[in-house]
């Protein structure tokens, strides 16, 4: 079955790139695993367009977590490895890996991460694009 496209309008010229990043994030992980937030937070310099996504991640090490970044795809790797030298009597809290991917626009890039009480937090800071206004030239085709 083929996939209508939100953007098939004829008035929307070159946003295949778009299209194809919207089926990307529809493709993302339908696991809830682990719970995260996004947030618009102040900057330290008043800054308001700073997003801060925040992971829940407890158990895991910063060694045991890796932030990849790649073509506008920012993707969130927790691996733990289980401890053959534990006797378990109960086991309530599985020895767990986890991916968690989030697509970027373009103009966001990752500021700082940081591991703080079982939080992970992924600052972004969109960039502002320089606004043209260009005049162009009309010819006579012959």
């Amino acid at each position: 079955m083929s996939r209508i496209s939100l953007l098939s309008s004829p008035f929307l010229l070159g946003f295949e790139e778009i299209d194809r990043l919207i089926d990307r994030a529809t493709k993302g992980s339908a696991d809830g695993y682990p719970p995260y937030n996004v947030e618009r937070i102040q900057g330290p310099d008043g800054d308001a367009d700073i997003l801060r996504i925040t992971l829940a991640v407890a158990g895991f090490s910063r060694d045991q977590l890796e932030i990849t970044l790649s073509d506008s795809q920012l993707t969130v790797r927790g691996k733990q490895s289980d401890d053959k030298a534990r006797e378990y009597l109960y086991r309530g809290i599985a020895a767990r890996q986890f991916t968690r991917t989030f697509v970027l626009a373009d103009g966001i890039e990752v500021e700082s991460a940081d591991l703080s009480d079982g939080l992970l937090a992924i600052d972004l800071k969109r960039l502002e694009p320089e606004r043209q206004v260009r005049t162009i030239n009309i010819t006579d085709r012959k």
